[in-house]
């Protein structure tokens, strides 16, 4: 099942709740894509393979029970490194973060992910601190883009963009101040949105959080849009954020 690792998240999510296959079957291929991809692209910070693995099994047994927590269940989803982790520390594409000490909580976007029934997989490559339109540090060195590795895939997302359009997962994350989610998207060939600002709640608070906007990368705008109602809406944290449900993007895509 080797071609489930290039299924969207609609396809995956259809496919569970047909029992055609299981996000462990999913993940595994994920993961096998992963192994082959990673050491040429250099996208990911981190992958947690057991934590992936663990998620899997937990969703897969929502869906044996007919019990799914919600719209991204067993969806595998990448975290660009700026986005704040309880479980994995966030380095900004930089070696500084290491040498602070953090209090590690989820952001409201990782929150609203978990709580859909998202599989994390790890954190995605960013220049330090997403300051610069390609995807390279000191700290990491040069990611690259899948359709030829000469080329970068554009930053600052230009982790997220790479692995999503290599495979290696089905959504991720990204931030755009100044293009950083849609060039990347561009550059790798696959769907970014960058949201109206406040419409997805950035929280905790970022040193670009006075112009930054928190949306999707994708392979197709359905799953976009799919990650985006899953991630929008208001929150008392983020004092910009829009105080308003989000928007029904579905019903209007169908």
């Amino acid at each position: 099942m080797s071609e489930l690792y290039f299924r969207t998240a609609i396809q995956l999510v259809r496919g569970y709740r047909r029992g055609d296959f299981s996000p462990v079957e999913a993940i595994n291929a994920v993961l096998a894509r992963i192994d082959h991809c990673e050491s040429q692209l250099n996208a990911w910070r981190l992958v947690d393979t057991k934590r992936a693995r663990a998620q899997a099994r937990a969703s897969e047994k929502r869906w044996l029970k007919g019990e799914a927590r919600g719209s991204l269940d067993g969806v595998p989803v990448g975290i660009k490194d700026v986005t704040e982790t309880k479980v994995w520390p966030t380095r900004n594409g930089s070696f500084v973060p290491e040498r602070c000490s953090q209090t590690r909580v989820d952001a409201i976007v990782v929150e609203r992910l978990k709580r859909e029934g998202a599989i994390l997989l790890g954190k995605t490559q960013t220049p330090e601190f997403a300051w610069l339109g390609v995807t390279e540090s000191e700290s990491h060195g040069i990611t690259r883009n899948p359709w030829n590795t000469d080329w970068t895939p554009g930053g600052s997302s230009g982790g997220s963009g790479a692995v999503v359009a290599a495979g290696m997962t089905a959504i991720a994350t990204g931030t755009d101040s100044g293009g950083s989610i849609r060039g990347p998207a561009s550059f790798c060939s696959v769907v970014g949105f960058k949201p109206t600002f406040g419409r997805v709640p950035v929280w905790p608070a970022s040193p670009m959080m006075g112009m930054e906007h928190c949306g999707p990368i994708a392979r197709c705008v359905r799953d976009v849009g799919l990650a985006f109602q899953a991630m929008a809406g208001g929150d008392s944290r983020d004092g910009s954020a829009i105080q308003q449900e989000a928007p029904a993007v579905m019903t209007t895509l169908e």
